[in-house]
């Protein structure tokens, strides 16, 4: 029989699709993931389940679509009544771990903007399951040094937590930091205040990039690479397995990078390691569009009509230099996680885990680094901002990882493009399935093990992208709230209460230049994808718990 598979989830933060060497981008520094690609299979239209940290990180967890699990936006937190894959898989005998950034619960405990004062109603129709929540609260980390977390955590039997972006974050991290450090020290290397002067730096003057003083080695990237390590390293040793039977127990292992999320503040040599003059402008940079949506053109006149304007949470209208200071940095970011991915999988190789362990690349949403002249995300649905990396390296290859032919089975092929529509539900499904077990009721997601196989071609003809906001961006009179379905040729996007939308031909248009939701001629077309929408967010309805009795 063979032996139950290991897992390795890597998590990026705010990296899109195309920023990586095996996706053809000549730039980026991304050797040991291309190397991860080339060993497996990379999905080239995977997507988001939503463009947001938080909810978008809730629905990998529990395979499900935020408008199920509740956690619709930044600001609300997982229930602890959901149900995630980890702990399902820690349920059938798996070992789970998480080093780096879970962003489950809130982070921070700043009042919301919505609903503002008067908008608040006395009660909530639902009520949080119980349990302990604000666990990942950084003031709280730094003003109780006994603070930790409840375990397991959402299914997670160990957690070295990081909370946070740059080198300002905290959680076990900066308690470790200042652990390394003489009394007083870690906190004079951290932020912007302390940083390196960098003159001139456009985004430095914008608050959202600093040269850190924080060494490469006491970076948080480079932690969380030697807590995934030592990690592995306890892993390797073995455990009698559940149920008493014996050998090595297999296990689940989360690497979740907060990088290269803005703020930028790449460490040591990776800050200069590209140069903004080296930067090309994307394509998009100046294009005006035909038909865009009103956000575009309220963003830039925000921006110009505000000689001390500062970026807020979402999407901003950005300069040629800042871009491409942005995009040097974003690559200095990521060519550090690339070295600490290849740190982690020569641990893995060295271990002899590598043989037993599926490896996965993913990120939790994108990020538009110049696109259409702008930055960041928020409230928009460009492909630069759903579409996101997922490799899926499965060395073992066990029988059910192999597909028939012609009598004889294969394997999978490895180096292989995927072009089927994926989206980030879909990890929950296809971990569970590969680890032998049933998805829950209620899961959205679908395996993709029968199109790793080559058995299928598809497992959906379109995918459905959600999105709420707690704030009234681009002009609006209300908060954001927004669905967009994505097929083969087409996306729609619809928004609440605004008599615009947005509709791509993406065979003809792949850059979403040429607005057609008030064309003429697409107006078939536009009522034919509303009726799929609304089908897929009838689909999209929840349909747990099941019924306890028949009526």
């Amino acid at each position: 029989m063979a032996p139950r598979p290991n897992f390795l989830l890597f998590v990026t933060d705010q990296h899109r699709a195309d920023l990586l060497g095996c996706a053809g981008h000549a730039r980026v520094r991304t050797p040991h993931i291309d190397a991860l690609a080339a060993g497996g299979a990379r999905f080239e239209q995977f997507h988001v389940a939503t463009p947001i940290c938080q909810p978008n990180r809730a629905s990998l967890m529990t395979g499900r679509l935020p408008s199920a699990h509740g956690l619709q936006m930044n600001g609300r937190e997982l229930s602890l009544g959901e149900s995630t894959f980890v702990e399902q898989l820690r349920e059938a005998g798996w070992r789970t771990a998480l080093a780096g950034k879970s962003h489950l619960q809130n982070i921070t405990a700043v009042a919301p903007p919505w609903p503002a004062a008067g908008q608040r109603l006395p009660q909530d129709a639902s009520r949080p399951y119980p349990g302990r929540y604000g666990q990942e609260v950084g003031r709280r980390w730094e003003e109780d040094p006994g603070w930790e977390l409840d375990l397991p955590y959402y299914g997670f039997e160990r957690v070295a937590l990081s909370i946070g972006h740059g080198d300002e974050q905290q959680g076990h991290w900066r308690r470790w930091l200042r652990a390394q450090l003489p009394p007083g020290e870690a906190d004079r290397l951290i932020g912007p205040a302390n940083a390196i002067p960098t003159p001139g730096l456009a985004l430095g003057a914008l608050g959202q990039a600093w040269r850190t003083r924080v060494p490469e080695d006491l970076y948080p990237t480079a932690w969380i690479a030697q807590q995934t390590c030592a990690m592995l390293a306890d892993f390797a040793q073995g455990a009698q397995g559940k149920n008493g039977e014996q050998g090595r127990q297999p296990f689940f292992l989360q690497c979740s990078f907060p990088d290269p999320h803005h703020p930028f503040t790449p460490p040591g040599r990776y800050w200069d390691l590209f140069r903004p003059e080296d930067m090309p402008l994307p394509e998009t940079f100046a294009a005006e569009g035909v038909n865009p949506p009103p956000a575009l053109a309220w963003l830039r006149a925000q921006r110009s009509a505000n000689p001390g304007f500062k970026p807020g949470f979402g999407a901003f209208a950005c300069s040629a230099q800042e871009a491409r200071e942005a995009q040097a940095l974003h690559h200095g970011s990521l060519a550090c996680i690339d070295d600490a991915v290849g740190q982690v999988m020569a641990q893995l190789r060295a271990l002899g885990l590598d043989g037993n362990t599926v490896v996965m690349f993913t990120a939790d949403h994108g990020e538009l680094l110049g696109e259409r002249g702008l930055m960041f995300k928020g409230g928009l649905h460009y492909d630069a901002l759903t579409r996101v990396p997922f490799i899926w390296r499965d060395t073992a290859q066990s029988p059910d990882m192999k597909a028939s032919q012609g009598g004889r089975e294969r394997a999978a092929p490895a180096g292989r493009v995927v072009d089927a529509l994926a989206q980030t539900t879909d990890i929950a499904a296809t971990v569970l399935a590969r680890a032998g077990l049933l998805p829950a009721n209620g899961m959205h997601g679908r395996s993709l093990l029968p199109v790793l196989r080559g058995e299928v071609q598809e497992v959906r003809e379109a995918l459905l992208v959600e999105e709420e906001s707690q704030r009234a961006d681009f002009g609006m009179d209300r908060r954001v709230r927004m669905r967009t379905l994505r097929t083969r040729q087409h996306r729609l996007t619809f928004y609440d209460g605004q008599p615009w939308g947005e509709l791509y031909d993406l065979q003809a248009d792949p850059k979403e230049l040429r607005n057609l939701w008030s064309a003429p001629a697409a107006q078939a077309v536009r009522s034919e994808l509303m009726e799929r929408l609304a089908r897929a967010m009838l689909e999209a309805a929840d349909t747990s718990p099941y019924p306890t009795a028949s009526a």
